[in-house]
């Protein structure tokens, strides 16, 4: 017999080189398994299966190199193709195998035989290139045990890989490497077990010995098996790389997508789609769930009088405090403004549903710190239940909004479930929403004018200008109505715009017309008069028409005025500064500071109805409250307005305290242009008292 003898440099590197493989075989594995099926997927099976492959073949044909015999060896060029072609083919299978979404015990068995019979059938093949002659003689016990090696190797390797596939495993990175040195080192014990099968006869000569040397093999071998597996190895963990990069930025897309940007609760569109299951779940398990609309109470104000950043860092405390107070299924959403939503699922009956909104409620109890200042807001809650009030998400939303909307109406603080009365007021509300869309282009809106009188003797003053609706369907629509609901959606800002050039050119008609020059008074929305662009926008109007600005006066209430003092000081000076008067109309109903008061320094205070209502002879209190604002106001040198006068005893006792104007169906209710008109040329020709408007 020839005795082979091994070179053991050689035999380290060999099993270098299968580690190297196995390494780059998992981390292919990994890459792979997050492709769906397809082409792109094919293609990454056979680079890796071509890389896998040449790694196990190149560690059988380094392992052969580190053997030698005392005769010149060589290798058959197409056996060793085939043998090259085999590992490839298998490791295909192998990498196919572990990138699958599943591995069971059966498959994982079947498969490890196949694989370890495929990577046996490699050697062996590989041997058989040399052509010995006489052939090699096997021992037939290490055969059994090379294939049986290979057999669990297989096996080993390939519940290793499916097992390390996802790159999210803790320590993922050193559990591959130390699972690539025992594959590395298992499916080199299975070469040199079948090497160590392999008896030489005396004599043998190696027929391949001219067709390939073994230097040039090992060259060969060498630099393609480490460049293929570099690039490989490479190439993955620079595409898995990206991948999770990639991963990574997609998910921040969803998030931003799905959540709020500022309290990181679920938005409008992530609700949707929770509510969307919550219904599919509770038609098939006949169960009930309950949505809860939440709105703060004077949120605005809040704002307005403590700044935006203030008002954000309130939403996000609230938040915290919905989260912290709802059950861990439960969903809370921030759908705009400071509108939140809750889905409480699986409830059990409206006991339930009830004690929801009262944790709801009790969120709100204690005061919320703030590293700024200490708040405490109060929440109104519309309640809708599903199947009983909807059975759709719009539904559902729209009638816990109406359920709201009566919360906040009953005095707020609160919470209402939804009832079908409630969808009547709502369905008006959405109407005059959308019909103000349409007002002013389809001359749905027009102008009215509330003579304003002198007390002692009954002559015309002036007028205050009175917007009023006529819709094509609903008829006339009250301004209590349509006036916050155009301040909602800021449609107000065009309709006081509106007015002021309706005022404008009535003026410039009635001048045309030869009758005396007379001052109206406009109202305007708070919003406008908070408007930046207020004065710039008023000017520009009057500049167009040629008004005398001294012509219009603008009346604002008093709880605008009061709602942020400094701001309102600012707005007054800069209006007087451009030649207008301004009024404070409906004065008694809020909190006037007297110092503010006498800084703002306007033309008119006007006492509010409710107070004139009460003046009868024998109501000495009434009287004592319109005397005391009466002397404030000619005390800050203000004209004193009274409105509703309704009857000739309240206009004496008025006329009494030295009341400067009134307003009143008294001597005239609101009058179309043409009627007032008619008022001032009478007034005009006669100077005469004016009599009641029928």
């Amino acid at each position: 017999m020839l005795v082979g003898t091994y070179n053991s440099s050689i035999v380290f590197a060999s099993v270098l080189i299968a580690a190297l493989a196995s390494y780059t075989t998992l981390q292919l594995a990994s890459r792979i398994a997050t492709l769906q099926r397809g082409s792109v997927r094919r293609r990454w099976l056979a680079g890796g299966a071509c890389a896998m492959g040449l790694g196990i073949w190149s560690m059988h044909f380094v392992g052969m190199l580190a053997f030698s015999l005392p005769i010149p060896l060589g290798y058959d060029p197409a056996l060793t193709l085939l043998s090259l072609a085999i590992a490839v083919t298998v490791a295909y299978f192998a990498l196919d195998l572990v990138t699958q979404a599943d591995l069971s015990h059966r498959r994982l068995g079947i498969s490890g035989i196949l694989l370890g019979l495929g990577i046996a059938s490699m050697h062996y093949t590989g041997m058989f290139a040399m052509r010995m002659a006489p052939g090699i003689e096997y021992d037939l016990g290490f055969v059994v045990l090379s294939i049986a090696i290979a057999i669990a190797a297989a096996t080993a390797a390939l519940w290793i890989a499916f097992t390390l596939r996802h790159d999210a495993l803790q320590y993922v990175r050193l559990r591959r490497i130390g699972a690539a040195l025992v594959m590395g080192i298992a499916i080199a014990g299975m070469h040199y077990t079948g090497m160590y099968a392999a008896n030489f006869p005396a004599g043998s000569i190696c027929g391949a010995a001219s067709d390939l040397s073994l230097n040039w093999l090992a060259v060969t071998i060498l630099v393609i098996t480490l460049n293929v597996l570099t690039v490989a190895l490479v190439l993955s963990v620079l595409d898995s790389r990206m991948e999770r990069s990639a991963t990574r930025f997609t998910r921040s897309l969803q998030y931003q997508a799905t959540h709020d940007a500022l309290t990181g609760l679920p938005n409008r569109y992530l609700l949707s789609d929770r509510v969307h299951h919550a219904i599919e779940r509770s038609a098939r398990a006949k169960t009930q769930f309950a949505l809860y609309f939440i709105d703060l109470d004077a949120f605005k104000a809040i704002n307005d009088s403590l700044g935006h950043s203030v008002g954000d860092q309130l939403l996000k405390a609230i938040a915290d405090r919905l989260r912290q107070a709802m059950r861990k299924e439960d969903t809370v959403a921030r759908i705009g403004g400071d509108e939140f939503v809750v889905l409480a699922e699986e409830l059990a009956g409206f006991g339930a549903a009830v004690n929801v909104a009262e944790k709801v409620l009790a969120a709100f109890k204690t005061d919320i710190e703030l590293p700024s200042s200490r708040i405490r807001t109060s929440p109104s809650i519309g309640i809708s239940l599903y199947p009983d009030d909807g059975t759709t998400i719009d539904t559902l939303l729209s009638h816990a909004d109406a359920a709201m909307y009566e919360a906040k109406a009953s005095g707020r603080n609160a919470y209402r479930f939804f009832e079908e009365a409630m969808n009547i007021a709502n369905k008006r509300a959405i109407e005059i929403q959308q019909g103000l869309h349409h007002a002013i282009e389809s001359a749905q809106l027009f102008l009215q004018y509330q003579p304003k009188w002198d007390c002692r003797h009954r002559t015309l003053l002036g007028a205050e200008a009175l917007l009023r609706w006529h819709h094509p369907e609903l008829g006339l629509v009250s301004p209590a109505e349509f006036i916050p609901a155009a301040e909602q959606s800021g449609q107000i800002i065009a309709i006081d715009l509106w007015v002021i050039e309706q005022v404008c050119r009535q003026l410039i008609a009635w001048r045309d017309a030869g009758l005396a020059p007379i001052r109206i008074a406009v109202n305007l929305s708070r919003i406008n008069f908070r408007s930046p662009a207020l004065v710039d926008e008023i000017t520009r109007i009057t500049d167009r028409y040629a008004i005398d600005r001294s012509m219009l006066m603008f009346e604002i209430t008093e709880s605008v005025a009061m709602q942020n003092a400094e701001a309102t000081k600012e707005t007054i000076e800069r209006m007087q500064q451009a030649g207008f008067d301004l009024a404070i109309d409906d004065f008694g109903t809020g909190y006037s500071s007297l110092s503010y008061l006498q800084q703002f320094s306007v033309r008119q205070l006007k006492v509010d109805r409710m107070f004139v209502s009460s003046l009868c002879a024998d109501d000495s209190k009434a009287a004592s409250v319109v005397a005391a604002i009466i002397n404030l106001a000619h005390a800050l040198d203000m004209e004193v307005v009274a409105e509703g006068v309704e009857t000739e005893a309240q206009l004496t006792i008025l006329r009494t305290l030295s009341c400067d104007a009134m307003q009143g169906y008294l001597l005239a209710k609101p009058l179309p242009s043409a009627d007032f008109a008619n008022l001032l040329q009478r007034a005009g020709r006669d100077n005469s008292p004016a009599v009641t408007a029928d």
